[in-house]
């Protein structure tokens, strides 16, 4: 249960314009892949892989997108190419909203009630399932486009349908349905079951086809996501239909982590739809099981450091604990407020590694004052507070203005947010256990805000896994603001944060499972910020011109890959490079595990330092990195800055400089 003072914000949407009841008294998702579904107009589209999916006016549009790309940005552009609806006269209410019926992981439900029409928009799924649910519906179905050829089989269960925009669609219905035809429309006579619609993902490869006949019977309702074992995540969908198996599309992520010897599936590598995240090909089962490579959380470096390098270090520890006043802070916005929080908990764990305790008395009073007035409701300018409406943490300030703190009050960057807070309590607790129980309860409901597993529950005050993305396997920082390419999540290392902090709060209280959990998701966020932010030399994931002249994505949106950030332009790399791998933690080794990536990433940021007006916090990640390869270039750099960005410090840089060991030299050695 949540455990600060409830506040009725000024700031967010009503849930109910579009929720069934009976959701409305368990908290809300926020960062969702279905967020635009229930905001504003609820009208601005999805994407529900391999479609675009937009509900408006009573009629739910579906489009195959095709991709736009430059060096700058990719982006799928949305077409109506199959707009569903029930004719008029079966629809008294036309301009009515959709309903949200049910929320799953995997899955969302969308109603029509006024069409009597319920989607099951189920992720990855080929299909776009329309139950018409009560009575008899006669169907619309009309397209922007100009209808080549309408035909169907002998049965009337499966029609074809070809475009002038070379697109080739199937509707397969449950039973016999008739349908008719002009230009750009299609009716039916009156019809009580299920329809599927799917596009033929190449026209190239017409042997689709059979797939999708093979397939069409068996559908999925929904599918939810499980934690069944350290570093594995299954999958299940709960399917109905009147013959066969079940089929689903899997993006690159899942390929590479799916485990065929702990499952039955059985992959389709010939059937393939386009996707701005890269190919998705079929896989035939109902249920998947997920597996990553284990990565080891802990408090300290993996490698450990050389005792040579203590003196240095020791010395600008000395120096930036003696900079510790926080009566001095300034700042009351909940993001720079948990970086320098987290960048004094780093010290007291730099001062363990180092064997240097005479320090860690000062920074554990330091983070006692700076903490326990947000926690406490002291502060005065700003704090946490519950919300009851969507079920969350909002701040003061953003309670009341949805800009503030980076629109924290509107569920945007909350796992980067409370992932420094969550830092900087855990150390403490570790380092005095006393203070870890008195606050426990507050600990865990900061944690809790984005880290809660429970589904329902008498005590559960907040959504299911706030906003990690269990079918993209990363987060997303975007929460109730309505945007025509879904969410998007700028700094993977921040997310990283959020899950590896969760983690070490497990260990400092003992809790094994919290250990588990965290420890999982910070390794599917590192796989995926990898997968899709990371742009390797070569790589084939995204169009050409992207990859030349990207190595790494700006902001990550559902529907678009920007180069921009959304504070600096795309030509300042230096900060497109610190913003994935700020705050520099033990875990950071495991996000840049690459080393040749990492030499990538180096050489395309280094002309970008020599601009004018180049940050020195901002030169400090790149020297880091730096460092991952040429340790003394790194260190003689380093030593050059004249600041640092507020969440790290010379000590921090030292520290990872020299807990890289001597990777390069042992390689040498060994050759």
């Amino acid at each position: 249960p949540h455990a600060f003072p409830r506040v009725n914000s000024t700031v967010l949407p009503d849930p109910s314009l579009f929720f069934a009841h009976s959701l409305l008294s368990k908290p809300l998702p926020t960062n969702s892949f279905f967020q635009n579904f229930v905001l504003k107009n609820g009208d601005q589209p999805e994407y529900i892989h391999p479609y675009l999916i937009r509900s408006s006016q009573s009629s739910l549009t579906i489009c195959y997108p095709a991709e736009v790309t430059n060096s700058a940005f990719i982006y799928q552009a949305f077409i109506q190419n199959l707009t569903v609806s029930t004719l008029g006269l079966g629809n008294p209410n036309p301009n009515a909203r959709h309903v949200i019926s049910s929320i799953n992981d995997l899955s969302v439900t969308l109603d029509l009630p006024w069409s009597n029409l319920r989607f099951y928009l189920v992720r990855g799924c080929p299909f776009v399932t329309c139950h018409a649910a009560t009575g008899n519906v006669s169907l619309s179905i009309s397209t922007v486009h100009a209808i080549l050829e309408f035909t169907s089989n002998s049965h009337c269960t499966k029609y074809t349908l070809k475009l002038n925009n070379d697109q080739t669609w199937f509707i397969y219905a449950s039973s016999p349905i008739k349908l008719s035809n002009d230009t750009n429309t299609i009716t039916s006579d009156a019809f009580d079951g299920v329809i599927r619609i799917a596009a033929l993902p190449d026209s190239n490869h017409p042997e689709s086809e059979s797939v999708l006949d093979r397939f069409s019977s068996c559908y999925p309702e929904s599918g939810d996501a499980f934690f069944s074992r350290p570093f594995s995540l299954e999958y299940k969908w709960q399917k109905k239909g009147w013959l066969g198996d079940l089929l689903m599309l899997a993006h690159p992520l899942h390929l590479r982590l799916l485990s065929e010897s702990d499952c039955s599936v059985s992959i389709l590598n010939d059937f393939r739809y386009k996707s701005i995240d890269g190919e998705l090909v079929g896989v035939v089962g109902d249920s998947w099981i997920l597996k990553t490579d284990p990565i080891s959380v802990s408090w300290h470096s993996v490698r450990g450091i050389d005792e040579e390098s203590y003196a240095e270090i020791i010395k600008s520890l000395i120096n930036d604990v003696e900079g510790l006043n926080s009566s001095a802070i300034s700042t009351s916005s909940s993001y720079f407020y948990g970086k320098l929080i987290a960048r004094a908990a780093r010290l007291v764990l730099i001062a363990e590694e180092v064997c240097y305790p005479d320090v860690i008395p000062i920074i554990g009073k330091f983070l006692k004052d700076a903490i326990e007035p947000w926690l406490n409701g002291t502060f005065g300018t700003n704090g946490f507070l519950y919300d009851p409406k969507w079920g969350g943490l909002v701040t003061v300030q953003g309670s009341s203005d949805s800009g503030a703190d980076f629109g924290f009050g509107v569920y945007n960057d909350h796992h980067y947010h409370l992932g420094y807070f969550v830092y900087a309590i855990s150390v403490l607790a570790k380092i005095d256990p006393a203070w870890g129980r008195k606050y426990k309860l507050l600990a865990y409901s900061l944690m809790g805000d984005y880290m809660n597993l429970r589904r329902k529950g008498k005590w559960n005050s907040y959504t299911r896994l706030r906003c990690f993305d269990l079918w993209k396997l990363h987060s997303w920082a975007g929460g109730l603001t309505e945007f025509a390419d879904g969410r998007n999540q700028e700094s993977t290392s921040e997310a990283v944060n959020a899950y590896y902090s969760a983690s070490l709060m497990g260990l400092a209280y003992g809790d094994s499972h919290l250990v588990s959990i965290g420890s999982t998701l910070s390794a599917l966020e590192i796989q995926a910020a990898q997968t899709w932010w990371h742009v390797k030399e070569g790589s084939s994931l995204y169009p050409g011109d992207f990859t030349l002249n990207n190595r790494v994505v700006g902001v990550l949106w559902a529907n678009k890959r920007d180069s921009a950030l959304w504070f600096a332009p795309a030509e300042w790399r230096e900060c497109r490079l610190g913003i994935q791998l700020l705050p520099i933690l033990p875990i950071t080794e495991a996000l840049f595990s690459d080393v040749e990536f990492v030499k990538q990433l180096v050489k395309w940021t280094w002309p970008a330092l020599s601009r004018d007006g180049v940050g020195e916090g901002w030169r400090g990640f790149a020297y880091a990195l730096q460092g991952v390869y040429d340790r003394e270039g790194g260190l003689e750099n380093v030593r050059s800055l004249k600041g640092y960005d507020d969440g790290n410090s010379l000590t921090n840089l030292l520290w990872w400089i020299y807990s890289r060991g001597h990777e390069e030299e042992e390689e040498e050695d060994g050759g």
